[in-house]
């Protein structure tokens, strides 16, 4: 064995707490003065003794969290793209690229901003200014 292949110990020796003045850690031990933190055993990831579910806003109802779909929102313009008479749904926008699989998973909205210049069907959830523009130009909505 030669000094290069000597395995390098990169861990560090426990700190001794509590070991007189001159040992840098004496005294008060790193735990400052006084206090409920400074006295006796303390648990893991103590915040001050108040219970985290009692610092977390009361949400009422069953399982809670019962908020509106925060969809990723398209507009009409990115549907150009497409050809005529095709049938556009959220499967056809990964593919295309104009959504990613992430942002896939919110769900998908499109809204009226901008023009379309073909006839789709769409199968997304749509805002009435986009329904009208999209009937318009002969196309239809398939989204229960």
């Amino acid at each position: 064995m030669k000094l290069h292949e000597v395995i390098k110990v990169t861990s560090k020796p426990k700190k001794r707490l509590g070991r007189g003045i001159g040992s840098g850690r004496g005294k008060t031990a790193g735990r400052g003065t006084k206090g409920q933190k400074a006295r006796g055993k303390i648990p893991l990831r103590f915040a001050g003794g108040l219970s985290l579910y009692k610092k977390l806003p009361l949400r009422r109802g069953l399982g809670n969290p019962k908020r509106s779909p925060r969809y990723h929102l398209i507009t009409l313009s990115d549907l150009n793209s497409f050809k005529n008479k095709e049938v556009v749904g959220i499967d056809e926008l990964i593919k295309s690229k104009i959504v990613s699989s992430k942002e896939a998973k919110k769900g998908v909205k499109v809204l009226g901003v901008g023009e379309i210049k073909t006839s789709l069907t769409v199968r997304l959830p749509v805002s009435k200014s986009a329904q009208e523009k999209i009937e318009k130009k002969g196309g239809k909505i398939e989204y229960a």
